[in-house]
């Protein structure tokens, strides 16, 4: 059976405009980093994919090197884009990346124009499409000069493979320098994604602001701290959590101060009648502070459950204090 999108999508969904350009990103996005790889169930793939669009969230986040292996996620959400979504390309966005390892050699990895262009047409390939709405220098190269990506970049969009550009993982200083290239190449950078979160808040020393004086959007990934901010390890590790098979989450943090800090967040969730998970989402959402969150998932109820975040997105300058005092123990 044909799969049929519920009705009511976008009806409960927040949109917000990106920067200052025409786009509108739903309040909260799905990424494709963990869970889309080739060891991954197509079924359960395609059941978070459709659940989030059922929900409103157009926007779906991926990478070159996304699997593993890489590149596989990019494969199976093009099987997904054929299989389940026939039909309804024009109203979702889109996005990859380049900029980390992807392939042998000295041109597959950092910022030339050579492995730019080059990792784009794979994506291309593997996804089925003709363009992607947004596509990501995803951190900056220390020995490419920032005009040689930002000519890279602008020459995608004049190609037509890309709608609009943006880039991650940049420094305040990095982002003004990559915004005035890209200025006076007549192709505006669209948005920056970050790492942000309770536990990792580096964009509000500078990045923010530079960001809002630049007319640029923003969407953050780990948003909920790759678990760390949900009630999954309050009590321990579960035997099927990622904290036993991910190099990024590893078992000594969570048995660290960290853990402290969630438990008591957690109590304050339950006292607004929320989730943990759900509070952390609407943390990040806080007073328009970012336009995006990504969502990671491993099943389409962990997508239902923090979506709800949006029934209860608004804090008082008591409930922000509480937090900060309680991040700051």
């Amino acid at each position: 059976m044909s799969y049929i999108p519920n009705s009511d999508r976008y009806k409960n969904m927040l949109y917000n405009r990106c920067g200052r350009s025409g786009l509108m990103l739903p309040a909260f996005s799905l990424g494709l980093w963990h869970n889309f790889g080739s060891r991954d169930n197509y079924d359960n793939m395609a059941a978070m994919a459709k659940t989030a669009f059922d929900l409103g969230i157009t926007h779906f986040d991926l990478a070159n090197n996304y699997g593993p292996y890489p590149g596989s996620a990019e494969e199976n959400f093009g099987r997904i884009l054929k299989r389940e979504f026939d039909g309804f390309r024009d109203e979702l966005i889109i996005s990859t990346k380049a900029g980390y390892d992807m392939w042998e050699g000295p041109y597959g990895n950092w910022g030339s124009k050579k492995y730019l262009v080059a990792s784009l047409d794979q994506s291309l390939k593997r996804m089925g499409l003709d363009y992607v709405d947004i596509f990501y220098h995803h951190r900056p190269d220390p020995n490419t000069p920032i005009e040689e990506t930002a000519a890279a970049l602008d020459l995608l969009v004049r190609q037509g493979k890309a709608l609009y550009v943006g880039i991650s993982n940049y420094s305040p200083e990095q982002t003004q320098k990559m915004a005035a290239a890209m200025r006076s190449l007549g192709t505006p950078l669209l948005i920056h994604q970050m790492r942000y979160n309770m536990f990792e808040r580096k964009p509000e020393a500078g990045l923010f602001d530079t960001l809002e004086y630049e007319g640029m959007g923003s969407i953050a990934f780990c948003p909920l701290a790759q678990g760390l901010l949900t009630n999954k390890y309050l009590h321990g590790i579960p035997a099927d959590s990622r904290a036993t098979k991910s190099v990024f989450l590893t078992p000594d943090r969570i048995q660290s101060e960290e853990i402290n800090k969630s438990a008591k967040l957690n109590e304050m969730a339950e006292g607004r009648g929320q989730s943990l998970a759900q509070m952390a989402c609407a943390w990040n959402l806080r007073r328009g502070r970012l336009t995006s969150v990504i969502l990671g998932a491993s099943r389409p109820s962990q997508i239902e459950e923090n979506v709800k975040a949006l029934d209860n997105f608004d804090f008082t300058d008591d409930e922000l204090a509480e937090i900060d005092k309680i991040l700051a123990e």
